[in-house]
């Protein structure tokens, strides 16, 4: 769950972006454009969202989301429940209404940063190195973050339900295809679902990436050589490319998918964590990002004592997923969600993040 103040956090880090107070209701908006706003009591969130593609959203999590009143339907609108919204959610419900409203150059320049930009005609300069990485976590730091994890409502739900329904994924199966997409979606991808008679984009692109990728390394994270980490990292900068409509289907996305087609393997991002971690989510921060986490995965079952993956997942609290998974977990705890644990274990509190693409619009 997510409050006002996680919205006001996330909507004034945003350039140009103004707080208004309107009728009793707090209002979030660039010039005269609102692109967020309260509903009296702040159990309500309006945002910017494209009007072609909101019954899909609102079909597929009506718990979630609802249509904004008829009067508002003209606008590129849409409406969510604060109570059913994760921080993940929220980061990229807001950033993306924001990037409808503002112009692209401001977009790129907030999200992508400088390296982003066209040079300046002045003297070359030398690129600055990823930052420096926090040092691995200990068994304290993931038993810590593991009840912190455990702790959100129906952490695992979705996640059973894909293995329940798939298996093994194999996205040469439509249905897997789907069940993917619905899955990516509960976790806040916010890939649009095609309406009847329109194309799959994403269900096409998937299957084309698969006939290239079908073979990707199942060995566990700790265990993955140069050779390995190389081939996913390549996977996942294609699988990150993939037209999904208007945009491409993104690096917080591929790195989920990936992580849903081999769970022992992959440890995945979300934006947060690659810019904090890596200041980039291109396929050569993605192979460091592996590297990363071999290493540490190595390291916490030397501190175990050599307990078997399994047996170390099901001891911290946390049976049903890979360790893999549960060091993700430790940085979402710590980066994206930004919960303090000991400091031994806890990275430095990192800017919160946002990513894709999205059309202008106006908005109520």
């Amino acid at each position: 769950m997510v409050t006002v103040d996680d919205v006001r956090r996330l909507a004034t880090a945003l350039p140009r972006t103004e707080e208004h107070l309107v009728r009793d209701r707090v209002k979030f908006r660039i010039g005269k454009i609102v692109y967020l706003a309260l509903s009296r009591d702040e159990s309500e969130l309006g945002f910017a969202f494209p009007k072609e593609e909101r019954a899909a959203l609102v079909a597929a999590e009506p718990e979630k989301f609802f249509l904004p009143r008829e009067s508002d339907l003209r606008f590129h609108w849409a409406e969510a429940r604060l109570a059913a919204l994760d921080l993940d959610e929220l980061t990229e419900l807001v950033t993306e209404a924001w990037r409808m409203v503002v112009p692209a150059r401001v977009a790129r320049e907030h999200l992508d940063g400088p390296a982003a930009q066209s040079p300046a005609p002045t003297r070359a300069r030398t690129p600055a190195g990823p930052p420096p990485l926090p040092p691995a976590p200990g068994l304290a730091g993931l038993h810590a973050t593991a009840e912190v994890f455990n702790g959100f409502p129906g952490v695992d739900h979705s996640w059973l339900a894909l293995r329940a329904a798939t298996g093994t994924l194999d996205l040469s199966v439509p249905a897997h295809r789907d069940a993917l997409h619905r899955w990516l979606n509960s976790w806040g991808c916010r890939i649009r679902y095609p309406r009847e008679g329109e194309p799959d984009a994403f269900g096409a692109g998937l299957a084309a990436w698969w006939e290239r990728h079908h073979t990707l390394p199942d060995a566990p994270l700790a265990a993955l050589g140069p050779r390995e980490v190389s081939r996913l990292a390549k996977a996942y900068a294609e699988l990150a490319a993939v037209p999904v409509g208007r945009r491409s289907l993104g690096p917080t996305a591929a790195s989920k998918a990936l992580y849903a087609l081999r769970p022992a393997s992959v440890m995945p991002w979300d934006a947060a964590i690659a810019d904090r971690l890596h200041g980039a989510r291109d396929g050569a921060a993605f192979a460091r990002h592996l590297r990363t986490g071999g290493a540490w995965a190595r390291a916490v079952l030397a501190e175990a004592g050599g307990l078997h993956e399994a047996a170390l997942c099901a001891e911290l609290g946390r049976p049903e997923v890979s360790l893999a998974k549960i060091l993700d977990e430790y940085l979402y705890v710590t980066i994206t969600y930004g919960a303090r644990i000991p400091p031994a274990d806890r990275p430095a509190d990192p800017p919160a993040d946002p990513p894709a693409q999205a059309p202008r619009a106006d908005a109520p």
